[in-house]
């Protein structure tokens, strides 16, 4: 696979840094991968977009899903994700992740993250959606990512791991041979180092984690704009299933103009019992499903937006009433703040809801150890599609998912440094062209992809839908080639106008996938395809960029990946 030859129009680095190993990203996948590679003797350097601590990680509410528990075991799990992945799982990935999920989790807490405990000393497991078993280990009650990312951070400061804070990747760097050569990247804000740099390492690791910010409302925080995903396609990258995005289906309803991130509901308050109800309090997802409200979240979702249709409403309620105030206080303190601080008290009344956007199983498409399609390229975490997810991620498979395949990835890279005497070698990226061959587009044009992804790519879709979501996203597209190749105008570049250019390459490539796929399978529900159809769509949706910023789509000849690399080790 070799680059497209596109990159985003920004100055040329004036600065550098050497490294053995490059890491984007800050939540459990990234640093996990960082700190393994450091141990293994490798020079390895953390880029962050804001603080080392200001990712999706921290905002993980209900904890880390592993088979820990008496009587539990790794094939439940497994059985339990393949259902939840509605036949499109890969099932040498998930087995993966739940044989090597366990220790992995040990291997965190070893590593200085407390998760709660029971009188006797023992994890206090909890249960959430798709899970036939206490299998979540949790942290602060509802603060389970911020107490991993916690331990993690004090981890790489500890270390002294080299880190660049405030800094957006641009593109990946390659050399004449077509292999992973670095990053370039913006470093936002005074300090060591400012301005457009690069840091040159013949292994990168994407763990940008999501794209939430494509849509209106997310649980996403700001700085999930694709980031990972759109270098990727420029580096030539294939990335696959973008059309399976999760809505969650209990995000604190805010307001129908409420826009950018919204606050959590976790899962883990209707694992403990609480109920969905519509406005006349009769509990709605009651004979839809064997687990009610615990089935998986596509099927909760659609359960809500349905109930939302019948009663032509904006939002459904959550009633945990009969939990008391002693158990809200104690087992969900961060979202008891969070709903009082918007005016509401789910100790005396139903809470608000409705789906938004929340988790893309699907990204750069990757190996059993982490490699994508561009050689010296790895991704894990969100920005990864391992096949783990299929087309409706498990609850809180994500953060086991971000440690097992980074642990993976840092095993791979170790072993190909001393394969071919990595160290001794400094890469020589190729430049790239002086003329931009992206057009940078506006900052204003963040609003409008999101208008449009909410409108056209939704919870809700449709052949009509989405093919009026790609015509106004053709639009956007075609108005800056348009002034760039006739006026040689682009948008001037900054983080606003490299941010909105991604979001629109990754919302291009979603909607694309959404209409070839013409079924419902997870959490793509097509309401004019209503059936799954597995003879024709049990199978993945592949996507390219190709030079000329076109799309080169092809579907996989079944649920499982092929290789990523030519003669691969063990897969």
């Amino acid at each position: 696979m070799t680059s497209t030859g596109i990159a985003l129009h920004a100055p040329a680095p004036g600065w550098n840094l050497d490294a053995d190993v490059v890491v984007v990203g800050s939540g459990v996948a990234g640093l996990t991968a960082a700190l393994r590679c450091e141990a293994a003797g490798l020079r390895t350097v953390v880029v962050t977009k804001a603080r080392l601590d200001d990712g999706s990680t921290r905002w993980a509410q209900g904890g880390i899903a592993a088979a820990l528990g008496e009587g539990d075991t790794p094939e439940q799990h497994l059985d339990d994700t393949l259902v939840a992945g509605a036949g499109l799982c890969d099932e040498n990935a998930v087995r993966t992740l739940v044989t090597e999920g366990p220790d992995a989790v040990r291997r965190l807490i070893a590593t200085g993250a407390h998760f709660d405990e029971t009188e006797d000393g023992a994890l206090d497991l909890t249960r959430e959606g798709g899970h036939h078993r206490r299998r979540i280990a949790h942290a602060g009650g509802d603060a389970s990512g911020a107490e991993i990312s916690r331990a993690l951070v004090e981890a790489v400061r500890a270390r002294g791991l080299p880190t660049v804070e405030n800094a957006l990747v641009l593109d990946l760097l390659t050399d004449a041979e077509g292999r992973t050569a670095g990053v370039s990247l913006h470093v936002m804000g005074e300090g060591q180092h400012d301005g457009v740099g690069a840091v040159l390492a013949p292994a990168v690791v994407l763990a940008t984690g999501g794209m939430g910010q494509v849509f209106s409302a997310t649980t996403n925080p700001h700085v999930s704009t694709g980031d990972g995903v759109a270098l990727a396609l420029r580096a030539g990258a294939e990335v696959s299933d973008l059309e399976f995005v999760q809505f969650h289906p209990t995000v604190l309803f805010l307001g129908a103009d409420a826009e950018g991130q919204q606050p959590l509901v976790s899962e883990a308050v209707r694992g403990e019992g609480a109920h969905l109800v519509d406005a006349d309090g009769v509990r709605f997802m009651v004979g839809q499903h064997e687990l009610a409200e615990l089935a998986p979240r596509d099927i909760v979702a659609k359960g809500i937006t349905r109930r939302m249709q019948e009663h032509g409403t904006e939002h459904m309620y959550l009633d945990a009433r009969h939990f008391g105030r002693e158990m809200w206080e104690k087992r969900f303190p961060t979202i008891l703040a969070a709903c009082r601080a918007h005016g509401m008290d789910p100790v005396t009344e139903p809470i608000p809801i409705a789906p938004a956007a929340h988790y893309a199983s699907g990204g750069v498409r990757t190996d059993l150890h982490g490699r994508t399609t561009v050689p010296g390229l790895y991704a894990c975490g969100e920005v990864a599609c391992t096949g783990v997810h299929g087309a409706n991620r498990l609850a809180s498979n994500s953060l086991l998912e971000g440690l097992v395949y980074a642990e993976r990835i840092a095993e791979d890279i170790t072993k190909e440094h001393a394969r071919h005497h990595l160290h001794a070698r400094v890469p020589v990226p190729v430049p790239h062209p002086a003329t931009p061959a992206h057009p940078l587009l506006p900052a204003e044009a963040r609003f409008a992809i999101q208008r449009v992804m909410t409108e056209g790519a939704g919870v809700l879709r449709s052949a009509d839908s989405l093919a009026e979501a790609a015509a106004r996203l053709g639009r956007i597209h075609a108005d800056a080639a348009g002034a760039l190749a006739e006026h040689g105008k682009t948008a001037v570049p900054g983080v606003d106008t490299w941010e909105a250019t991604n979001l629109l390459c990754v919302a291009r490539v979603l909607v694309a996938a959404a209409r070839r796929r013409e079924e419902t399978r997870g959490c793509h529900w097509r309401e004019d395809h209503a059936d799954r159809d597995d003879p024709n769509w049990r199978r993945h949706i592949v996507v390219r960029l190709n030079p000329d910023r076109t799309l080169a789509t092809h579907t996989t000849p079944t649920a499982d990946f092929p290789a990523t690399v030519e003669n691969p080790q063990e897969q």
